[in-house]
């Protein structure tokens, strides 16, 4: 149905149709083909279809159709299970409406400031992105209002089910007006997930989409995770350090292909772009060009790149991460042809790390994390270039004029031939110097101490304190009021090794509080990894928590604003003493803090605490 289905028969506003051409659709997924008729026509929808198929534009473009500008009120509001998904999520709506006038997306997750979160409420946004714990937060506090939405989209339900957020699912479902439209999609379809369709979903329409993604065998595929500034200085080491014939850089913007072009060819490499504003006689000559060897380098998006076979072609760099993963099999899809051997490469932000996972899990492919080449490897490579460059001229030129002036210069400078030729070596790679090894200096890996970290597929981290985009822990712990789970198995004892120290924090049995609560807080806010919390004790007025002793002072600052069960946890240095006495971090603890670098307090001997609640 997709393959000869194109967004401009779909009925979608002309604003929206220039944003998706602009991004390089061109032709929808079977699950966009199927899903946005039925979404503009007000249906509701049940749809299954894999991650990573283009779900998020099968429920945006027809929901941002149906949306009124000038109402400033929520009218439609995204369940996402992770606070990268909802950013992602999110951006996807901003990219989809950037033709919109006055439109406005919020993602609201856990992890972040309130007061930020507040101010932006209380602008007004007709689209809400956002995890069920803070979205629950926000109905409890009365600072999100939900009385004007039209619709309500659960993305990746069988996740959100799989991670224990079922029962904030259905609370928010119930906070919902009635009559609001209801889009639901999941990968697999659980009792669990079939029940809620039944109950909040009215005539719905269910789709069900096969995935058929795979990729090329043949083609090596590698990614670099970096921040979006040190793109342009990665993707210059890339096309210096990789041998490749011919390379296809994929960013996701017209104006995107022309300014890295532009940057390119400033740098002396034989560079040209290929974009949707481009007639076909101009774009027949581009591919021309290529063919030739008269270009090296095509700065392209999606739409312009589609059917192009060039068999020079044995780099892709995908400078943009695409939003799903056909789109990305599409692109790698131009190298390796006519069974020859290709590259790819994937620059990855920390925030578009599930888009990688999602890629991985579509491909049935692991894309390997690679270092980008040293100035040493630069290095060589131009000294080997150049002196092939040289010994193809001494076999293949006429030199006698040449030889003449050397001899000539030789004796009228009084020099060597070393010296003469050293001297000209440096006029000659000017342009491209070839002493270059310490112009390169080693790109810092944004949100990791440890360079060979890479998040495994919960998106943990191997450092107990790691500030900045984080995955997300389960959402559901960052605040108080939730339904009991279903009962447990005996809880396990688990030894803590380190130094730790006895926190008190003033919320307790009286505020209903939990020590999930009290484990989801501290693991979502300070983003200490659950398994370096240790033994939680329950009091009426106050509880009692050991972390690790080498807690940094920020983040122990940071704790002291959290709230848990509406309380905020002010977290202090547990001496014993009644709340009135201790005041805030001893200053004879602070100081021996700062001076050793672990929490332990003076004279203590050191904990090996052990769990008294549920680990997992």
């Amino acid at each position: 149905m997709s393959e000869s289905l194109t967004f401009s028969q779909l009925q979608l506003p002309e604003a929206i149709l220039k944003a998706v051409t602009e991004l390089g659709y061109e032709t929808p997924s079977p699950i966009q083909a199927a899903a946005i008729p039925k979404l503009l026509a007000g249906e509701d929808l049940l749809g299954q279809a894999q991650t990573g198929t283009g779900k998020t534009a099968a429920f945006a473009l027809p929901l941002l159709a149906r949306l009124d500008p000038s109402q400033i009120e929520p009218q439609i509001l995204v369940l996402a299970p992770t606070r990268e998904l909802a950013i992602q999520v999110a951006e996807a709506f901003q990219a989809y409406a950037r033709f919109m006038p006055d439109f406005h997306v919020l993602p609201l997750y856990g992890g972040q400031n309130y007061s930020t979160q507040l101010r932006s409420l209380k602008r007004g946004s007709q689209v809400i992105v956002g995890t069920p714990g803070r979205i629950m937060d926000h109905l409890d506090r009365g600072t999100l209002v939900l009385d004007k939405l039209r619709a309500i989209v659960l993305d990746e339900a069988d996740e959100m089910l799989r991670m224990g957020f079922i029962d904030d699912v259905q609370y928010i479902m119930d906070a919902t007006p009635a009559g609001r439209q209801v889009a639901m999609f999941s990968a697999t379809m659980p009792p669990q997930i079939r029940a809620i369709a039944q109950k909040h979903l009215t005539d719905a329409t269910e789709i069900k989409i096969e995935s058929k993604t795979s990729t090329v065998e043949r083609i090596e595929q590698r990614y670099v995770l970096l921040e979006g500034s040190q793109k342009l200085d990665a993707l210059t080491r890339v096309l210096e350090g990789e041998e490749y014939d011919a390379s296809i850089i994929f960013v996701r913007t017209k104006s995107a292909t022309e300014e890295i072009a532009e940057k390119l060819g400033a740098r002396g490499y034989a560079v040209a772009c290929l974009n949707g504003d481009m007639n076909q006689a101009h774009r027949e000559q581009t591919i021309r060009r290529l063919k030739a060897d008269q270009l090296d380098i095509i700065v392209a998006t999606d739409v312009a790149a589609r059917g192009l076979d060039v068999e020079r072609i044995s780099l892709v760099v995908n400078y943009d991460i695409p939003y799903d993963s056909e789109a990305y099999v599409h692109r790698i899809g131009r190298t390796g042809r006519a069974g020859r051997e290709g590259k790819a490469i994937l620059f990855v932000s920390p925030r578009e790390r599930r888009l990688l996972r999602t890629i991985e899990h579509a491909t049935r492919q692991p894309i390997e994390k690679m270092s980008l080449p040293t100035g040493q490897v630069i290095e060589k490579r131009r000294i080997d270039a150049f002196r092939a460059q040289l010994a193809q001229t001494l076999e293949t030129q006429n030199l006698s004029f040449f030889q003449e002036l050397i001899a000539e210069w030789r004796d009228s400078m009084e020099t060597t031939d070393a010296d003469l030729a050293a001297a000209l070596l440096f006029l000659a790679q000017k342009d491209q110097p070839l002493n270059v090894a310490n112009q390169f200096p080693e790109l810092r890996e944004p949100f990791s101490r440890d360079r060979n970290d890479r998040p495994n597929d919960r998106g943990e981290r191997n450092s107990r304190f790691e500030r900045g985009d984080r995955p997300e822990r389960s959402e559901r712990q960052e605040r108080g009021d939730r339904p009991e789970r279903a009962e447990r198995g005996p809880r396990r004892n688990r030894e803590m090794q380190g130094n730790y120290v006895t926190y008190r924090i003033e919320v307790g049995k009286e505020h209903g509080v939990r020590a999930g609560d009290i484990v989801g807080a501290i693991a979502n806010e300070a983003n200490i990894d659950s398994q370096f919390i240790g033994n939680i004790k329950l009091f009426d007025h106050f509880s009692t928590v050991e972390l690790p002793g080498d807690m940094p002072n920020e983040v122990f600052m940071h704790l002291k604003k959290v709230y848990v069960r509406k309380q905020k946890l002010n977290i202090a240095v547990d001496t014993g003493a009644p709340a009135a006495d201790r005041g805030d971090r001893p200053d004879r603890y602070k100081r021996e803090f700062d001076r050793s670098g672990f929490g332990q307090r003076p004279g203590a001997a050191p904990k090996k605490p052990r769990r008294d609640r549920d680990p997992s």
